[in-house]
């Protein structure tokens, strides 16, 4: 027994010393890491400033040369196994003016480097090449530039005199206002003498449309006191913009300023049919007219969220930032179209309401927005200010409540009865016509309910269509929403469907219930 004891033992201490002979003993290094230099962080176990190497016996070291004295830059194991014969870290210069490296074998050897008089010759040869080198590149392209001005200044020569020999006045008699007069006049250089305010159509929190008249022709004029010039400037700077002209949004026709200067103008095209508020409260509308209502009023939207370059001109991408169905207008032709751009904003840049910070609650956005039309984002304050594209996901929400305040009015949609259905604001069934921020964010975002859809919607041949149009745009998350565009693209295809006949409807109800 005492003697099996012994040779186990025996057999121990010569498998610990085959072990010990087969795995030498791990290499310690310097350890100093830059930015550049991460990919060394793997090749061993840090403590401090020493690293134990997992796959080499060599370190390595980076140095930079600083006011003529090496700065290491990076020192640590090197990343596999190499050749290193050197017991000390020699400095081997390389091409590019300063930087050197070293590899040596020894525990720490990267922590101190041998730089010889011939490495200093050598850095000091490459650096002054590199800035001869420099310097030639340099005065190279001065003369590009120099002979690239002259050849400019010859051709403006050439021209000049051209048009001198061509034009039979010369400069001296000249007659500098015909410049003047053929100057291109800006829309905001209407006289506010030539715009007759006849009566109040409606009053806003920031200003007061009037219907009125410039040049014989019946137009809508917003009047802006002077104490809200910051609104006035916002929504003109947004109708001013390149490429602004589209059948989706109102023609803006210019602007102004009353002579006693204690009120700002902005001048529109009439549209006849009001506001889409007033206009679904006071009409029936069948299908096709409710459908054109949703197509022009998407594609209006499409068309401000889109960025346009056309020649030299380039127009933005637009938030609206205020949809609702108070700022969309009807034309005399049963068309939509947008207006009132005060909280707007171009996404170039943070411009108007939307410049104000970086952070934002419930309490400071309800005054930019119509409160029972704001996204659940904007509800909650949930919003990152620098990510500029949720306003267009927020006007995509609320593009989503018009289409179906448009829809719960359509006369073909109607259940029971050949009564057109009444006009209803999104939520007012649920919350009532004045509705809180308190009730809104518990129902829209806490619990993520959204208008009543009427089952009897199943029935319609495209009440599926509708439905998945509404919940896509809509979405509790902002990235899953639909594009105003494909919104557009998606009620297009609904052109094909006619007029449902409201007896036609009532019978498919009555299958589908029975």
């Amino acid at each position: 027994m005492i003697l099996q004891q012994l040779l186990t033992l025996a057999v121990e201490c010569i498998l610990i010393s085959v072990s010990s002979q087969s795995s030498p003993q791990q290499r310690r290094c310097a350890y100093h890491v830059t930015d550049k230099g991460d990919v060394y962080t793997t090749a061993g176990n840090v403590s401090g400033s020493v690293q134990l190497c997992k796959n080499t016996q060599c370190c390595v070291g980076y140095y930079v040369v600083i006011d003529g004295r090496p700065k290491a830059d990076v020192l640590a194991c090197d990343k596999v196994e190499k050749r290193c014969t050197d017991t000390t870290c020699k400095a081997q210069v390389f091409r590019n003016v300063r930087t050197f490296k070293c590899v040596c074998n020894t525990d720490l050897c990267n922590s101190n480097v041998t730089w010889s008089q011939n490495a200093r010759d050598e850095s000091q040869h490459a650096s002054s090449y590199y800035k001869d080198e420099t310097m030639t590149t340099a005065l190279i392209l001065i003369g590009i530039l120099l002979a690239l001005g002259l050849l400019i200044v010859a051709i403006q020569s050439r021209s000049f005199f051209t048009v001198k020999n061509k034009n039979s006045r010369s400069l001296d008699t000249y007659d500098f206002s015909l410049l003047r007069s053929h100057r291109k006049k800006e829309p905001s250089d209407i006289d506010a003498t030539d715009v007759e305010l006849q009566q109040v159509l409606c009053r806003g929190n920031f200003a007061t449309v009037w219907l009125g008249t410039h040049q014989e022709s019946r137009v809508a004029v917003k009047v802006f006191p002077a104490s809200c010039k910051r609104k006035f400037t916002a929504e003109k700077e947004i109708y001013e913009l390149p490429l602004m002209r589209h059948g989706g949004i109102v023609h803006f026709l210019g602007t102004a300023r009353k002579p006693c200067g204690d009120s700002w103008l902005i001048v529109l095209q009439l549209a006849e049919n009001g506001s889409l508020r007033t206009f679904l409260r006071e009409n029936s509308n069948d299908w096709t007219s409710s459908l054109k209502l949703c197509l022009s009023l998407s594609q209006g939207l499409a068309y401000l969220h889109s960025d346009l370059h056309r020649h030299d001109a380039h127009k933005p991408p637009v938030a609206h930032g205020d949809l609702s169905s108070s700022n969309v207008l009807v034309r005399a032709d049963g068309a939509c179209v947008l207006c009132d751009f005060g909280c707007s904003a171009i996404l170039h840049s943070f411009s108007g309401c939307h410049r104000q910070s970086d952070t934002t609650s419930p309490l400071n956005l309800v005054q930019w927005g119509t409160l029972r039309y704001m996204s659940p984002e904007l509800l909650e304050g949930s919003v990152d200010l620098h990510n500029k594209w949720y306003l267009m996901h927020a006007d995509v929400y609320s593009l989503a409540l018009l289409l179906w305040e448009i829809w719960m009015c359509c006369s073909d949609f109607s259940h029971g009865g050949d009564a057109p259905p009444r006009h209803q604001l999104p939520y007012e069934s649920e919350l009532g016509a004045n509705v809180s921020i308190e009730s809104l964010i518990l129902r829209v975002c806490h619990m993520g309910m959204r208008p009543y859809i009427p089952q009897h919607w199943e029935a319609l041949s495209q009440g599926s269509a509708l439905e998945e149009i509404l919940t896509d745009s809509w979405d509790s998350e902002p990235d899953a929403r639909l594009s105003a565009q494909c919104v557009a693209d998606r009620l297009v295809s609904l052109q094909s469907y006619h007029n449902v006949p409201v007896k036609h409807l009532k019978a498919s109800i009555c299958v589908a219930t029975a």
